[in-house]
Order: structure tokens, then sequence, then C-alpha cells
């Protein structure tokens, strides 16, 4: 299936563009992140969700009111939201974990928050499911994370070094730290929780992209090879060119997919989906501009080292030079004289 011809766009020539248009979403993301942070789920902040089925329609605003005033301290600080498809009339509660919370404690605040739905006279409901996480094993959750996704980076640096080049090692290296930063703005844009669920889908998407770049540096050493003439921008333009429809296709169904859960997996569901959607965008983004523009600027776009010690074409060939030019000249021999023939 093609989906583009022979197709010969000029790739790195808006290499600046995108870096720049790149720096400007993930400073906004940082500044974000330092004045409002990132939203945690209680898998990394620590807390209780207690899950609530109704047995009857039960809007957010019922449950929250009934939290406020029932709730011990009140329920500002309670997270109420819709759980599951709006049918299921499931509603969640996530109560944060304040301070060094055992686990005796954070059980009674599950109770609480039933008790308090119960005085309120909402309706019946039953609960459906309650899930306690304490400070400590969130702080190791964290860690661990930070821990994997750093010996992931350094893992993916030392082998396409070995398997290819150190700068093509770099340029992946950097188009990931690209990506994981660019959808870390996106989700404090859109205040999206941090948990297990979307790690999972940073990671995955940290590896397609990966495997999207790995493509195209193939690609550019193949070139490298039967291109030798040519410029280092020329080759990596005819790479990506050449790999442009296995790039929109391999994308654009792994794009439908996220799609496809983002509208119709329900609220579980939202966080993984809308990171694989940012992630898929920015992993093929950053393979065509972010990792090849990287490669052209650590080497250079200075002819191959094979070129430079190739001949020039259009140099004239030896058989339309002179022969005494063609040729260089043999040293003559000295003949020693003939011996006279004896007389018989």
């Amino acid at each position: 299936m093609h989906i583009f011809k022979n197709t010969s766009y000029n790739f790195l020539r808006w290499r600046w563009h995108a870096i720049a248009v790149s720096w400007i979403i993930i400073i906004a993301g940082i500044a974000t992140i330092w004045t409002k942070g990132i939203p945690k789920g209680v898998e990394f902040a620590g807390g209780t969700v207690v899950i609530a089925e109704f047995n009857q329609e039960t809007s957010v605003q019922q449950v929250r009111g009934a939290l406020d005033r029932n709730f011990p301290g009140g329920g500002q600080n309670l997270v109420v939201q819709t759980y599951g498809q709006a049918s299921d009339r499931k509603v969640m509660i996530r109560v944060p974990s304040i301070g060094g919370e055992s686990g005796n404690q954070l059980s009674a605040k599950a109770r609480q928050v039933e008790a308090a739905l119960k005085q309120a006279n909402v309706g019946a409901f039953k609960i459906a499911g309650t899930e306690i996480v304490g400070p400590t094993v969130g702080q190791e959750l964290t860690s661990k994370g930070l821990w994997a996704t750093g010996l992931s980076l350094i893992g993916i640096l030392l082998y396409l070094a070995f398997r290819f080049q150190f700068s093509f090692g770099l340029g992946a290296v950097v188009a990931t730290v690209h990506d994981i930063l660019i959808t870390l703005a996106f989700l404090a844009f859109f205040r999206y929780d941090m948990t297990l669920n979307v790690i999972a889908a940073i990671l995955t998407m940290t590896g397609y992209s990966t495997n999207d770049t790995i493509v195209i540096f193939d690609r550019i050493r193949e070139n490298m090879r039967s291109m030798r003439r040519d410029s280092l921008r020329e080759i990596i333009n005819a790479s990506v060119n050449q790999t442009l429809n296995r790039t929109i296709i391999s994308s654009g169904t792994a794009l439908l997919t996220a799609l496809a859960l983002f509208f119709f997996g329900g609220e579980v569901m939202h966080g993984f989906a809308f990171t694989m959607v940012i992630g898929i965008i920015t992993g093929t983004y950053s393979s065509v501009f972010i990792a090849a523009a990287i490669v052209s600027f650590w080497r250079s776009s200075a002819p191959t080292r094979a070129a430079a010690h190739a001949h020039v074409v259009g140099a004239p060939a030896a058989a339309a030079l002179p022969a005494s030019a063609a040729r260089p000249a043999q040293p003559t021999r000295r003949q020693k004289p003939q011996r006279k023939a004896r007389a018989s």
C-alpha cells in the first residue's frame, strides 16, 4: 500500500522550526508543572479510593455535596468523578493521604466516606471497590519508575551506539527525552493524573518511538553506502522520504486504536489513551525532525568520508589524454653491445 509515491520533501529544512516549537511546548510544560504540578494518582500520592455503585442516577454534584456536609473535615480535598460508563452509575471518591498515615487510618477513611453518603441519603448504593495505598508505597513506586526510565535511556544509547554509531544513539536518546517531556507537558496542561496506567502508556510510546527512529536510521545507514557522493543532509532527506509510507501507515493505525480507546474506553482508560495519542503523534514527529536533526548537527552536512576520496564526476578519462600523458614513461634499459659473430 502506497500513500505517497516518489516523495522528495526537504524535512531537514524545517528542523529549526520544529526544534523551536518543541522548546516552546517544553518550557510551557515545565512552567505549568512548577506552578501547579502534575496531579498524582493514588498509586504515587497515597490515599484511599472508594468506588460507589448507585441503584439510580446520581450526579457528581450530589455526592460532593454529601461529602462536604458529612465527611469529617469537609470534602474540599476529596476528588469525586464518574467511574466507567454513565450507565454503570458508579462514582469514584479519592481521599488523599495526609502525612505519614498508617494503613488503619486509611481504612477508616473508606468507612467515613461510606457513612457520609449514607447520612446524606443520596440513594441506595453499594461499595463496588476500595483501594488503599500508603505514602511509603507511593514513594517506592515513584523511585522505581524514575530508575526504570533512566536505565532504559542508557540502554537505548548503548545499543544504538554499538549497532550504528554514537551520533545515532545520541539522536535517539534526545528524541526519547523530547517525547517524554512533551507528553508530561500535555498531561500537565489537561490535568490528567499520573497513574500506573499513564506510566505504562509513556513506556509503551517510548518503545514505539524508538522503533520508528531505528527504522529511519537503518535506511540512513544503507543509503550512506549507496549514496557516497551525496551530502549527509541529502541522504537523511532521502531516507525519511523512503520510509514515509511505512511511518504514516504504522503511526496512523496505532493512532486510530488509541483514539478508539479514548472515546469508547470509559473514564478508566482516558489517561492511558490520552497519553498514547500524544505519544504516537510526538514520537512520529520526533523521529522525522528531532532525531534526524541531531544526527545532521553532530556529523555536519559535509560529504561523506567515502565521497571525499572518490574520483570527481566528469573528470577526463585516461583514454582521452595523449599517449605520453596517459602512461608514465618507462625507464629505459641499457642494451649491451652485441658480440661480433665469430668467423666460422
